[in-house]
């Protein structure tokens, strides 16, 4: 799911710049799903420059240097002389080349290369300038190496992913051409004019060692989590208008009492998607009873609000990485190749864990609120299941399984990754990070927690409908106006499984939020 308006941003152009400064959330975005191109700074070639001479100034040199003429992590203690360094930078991608499973997504692929180009760009590598420009032409040409599910522990970078990646821009392998057909890496470069890398000292050490795989995939997942947690305001909303709750407990004033940041803008668009509501005019006044409603409605903003205030924290830690320049050993500025440990991918790890933590929670409230519409004696005279004719019909009866069926797949989901570590390379690489594992969980997790906030605005979208002739307010009414353009209002039992595809699109697609904010207004 893309936050489009986000997207509307600076670097979500055509051509995103590589090399002026850390790239923003947007231009990894633009690049990842839009497709954009990417272009090296002529400060980014300068400084790729000037460290490669550092590293060439080594190459013949007899004294140790990791990843110039040593082996790797366990292996390091092997010198290796001068006629065979080409040859270790070749091996050390072919072996490494070693993942299993399922393809990974295109856009993951895509957000990969460009952050690991956009770690070349800084110079801190020692990389030649060729290898760079050719991971730029790469995703120019829209030649996207076949990555698989297995084979990152998240520490010494992804090690495996980013091989793939790599050994495609070496001539081996498989990748994918902009029209998802598979072909071999040495065909696709040839038709793009791209010449394969023959890689030099160090280089393929460079093009592996990084956290690339899991910070785009937390930049991903923080752009469809901001659209997400919106969405879940205006069902929420919904929900509570067509449940005959009180509005009264998201006032400006009580929320204050708990000055969360998250939590008061949640209350805020439950105060603007529920204004004008003649559904909410209905039942107040003195004789109205709703003192009180359940947790799962009045507890609203607390949730949503503790979901944003993670997501924001998670912001910060990818703003961090996005500015950083991760491989082992770097070319510091001043010409000197030190070893060191940022490669681990522990503070990415943990606001992944942490983000499927508030997924799965998000997907639970999500769940209650729905099921309260089913069940006569919670629903404040809506029929059973809001069924057309109870007992000859079914109506939402089983969407709410599958509901139920998600959210229990998202609790799952939602144990961290980052807490096991499986020791690696004879003991060298003792204590990983898992990272990997954190953001592909997470990103199944987002797609569940998109599935269950459709399956609420469709249940909550025909219980409006069946309060007629009372009118919900006008955002929630264009919300509704909105499905109703794909789905069909309350009557008797259809095909329920498209219905609820068609929910799931226009949740993911950010329409349901677009036709509120016609209303309200942006809504933050």
């Amino acid at each position: 799911m893309e936050d489009v308006e986000d997207l509307e941003d600076a670097e979500d152009a055509s051509t995103v710049i590589v090399g002026t400064g850390p790239l923003s959330p947007a231009g990894v975005i633009a690049v990842a799903r839009r497709g954009a191109a990417v272009e090296l700074s002529a400060r980014a070639e300068q400084e790729i420059t000037a460290s490669r001479k550092v590293i060439e100034a080594l190459a013949g040199d007899d004294q140790p240097h990791y990843g110039v003429s040593t082996g790797f992590g366990a292996l390091a203690t092997r010198h290796i002389p001068v006629e065979l360094r080409a040859q270790l930078q070749r091996s050390l991608i072919r072996s490494h080349a070693a993942g299993s499973g399922p393809q990974v997504e295109t856009e993951v692929v895509r957000a990969l290369m460009l952050l690991r180009l956009s770690t070349l760009a800084t110079g801190r590598t020692g990389v030649r300038l060729t290898t760079a420009r050719t991971y730029a032409a790469m995703l120019n040409a829209h030649i996207t190496p076949v990555v698989r599910e297995y084979g990152s522990l998240g520490c010494s970078g992804d090690l495996a992913p980013l091989a793939h990646c790599a050994l495609a821009a070496t001539g081996e392998g498989t990748v994918r051409d902009r029209n998802g057909r598979a072909l071999g890496a040495a065909a696709a470069l040839r038709a793009a004019g791209i010449e394969p890398l023959v890689l030099a000292e160090k280089e393929g050490l460079a093009l592996v060692n990084g956290t690339d795989g899991m910070l785009g995939m937390l930049v991903l997942a923080i752009a469809d989590l901001e659209g997400l947690l919106k969405t879940a305001d205006v069902t929420a909303a919904m929900s509570v208008e067509a449940q005959l709750g009180t509005d009264a407990v998201f006032a400006a004033d009580l929320q204050a009492l708990r000055p969360h940041p998250g939590q008061a803008a949640s209350a805020a668009n439950l105060r603007a998607l529920l204004a004008g509501s003649g559904i909410m005019a209905s039942h107040r006044g003195p004789g109205c009873t709703r003192v009180q409603d359940a947790y799962s409605l009045r507890c609203s903003p607390q949730v949503h609000g503790a979901a944003r205030d993670t997501l924001s924290h998670a912001q910060t830690v990818a703003g961090r990485e996005l500015a950083a320049a991760i491989d082992n050993p770097v070319v510091t500025p001043d010409g000197r190749v030190e070893s060191n440990g940022n490669f681990h991918g522990a503070p990415v790890a943990y606001v992944l864990d942490f983000l499927a933590i508030a997924v799965a929670d998000l997907a639970s409230i999500a769940e209650r609120r729905t099921d309260r519409f089913l069940d006569v004696a919670r629903s404040h005279g809506l029929p059973a299941f809001l069924a057309g004719d109870p007992g000859v019909d079914s109506g939402h009866m089983i969407a709410q399984y599958t509901q139920a069926a998600i959210v229990s797949e998202l609790k799952r989901l939602a144990a961290p990754a980052s807490v096991d570590s499986i020791p690696s390379s004879a003991m060298q690489e003792d204590h990983v990070s898992m990272g990997w594992s954190a953001a592909r969980k997470l990103r199944r997790g987002i797609d569940g927690l998109t599935r269950v906030i459709a399956i609420e605005l469709l249940t909550a979208a025909r219980a409006i409908d069946l309060r007629a002739p009372l009118a919900p307010s006008p955002a929630t009414a264009a919300v509704v106006a909105g499905l109703r353009e794909s789905v069909g209002g309350p009557g008797p039992d259809r095909f329920l499984g498209p219905e609820i595809d068609a929910a799931v699109g226009y949740v993911a697609s950010g329409a349901a939020v677009r036709a509120a904010q016609a209303v309200t207004g942006p809504l933050p």
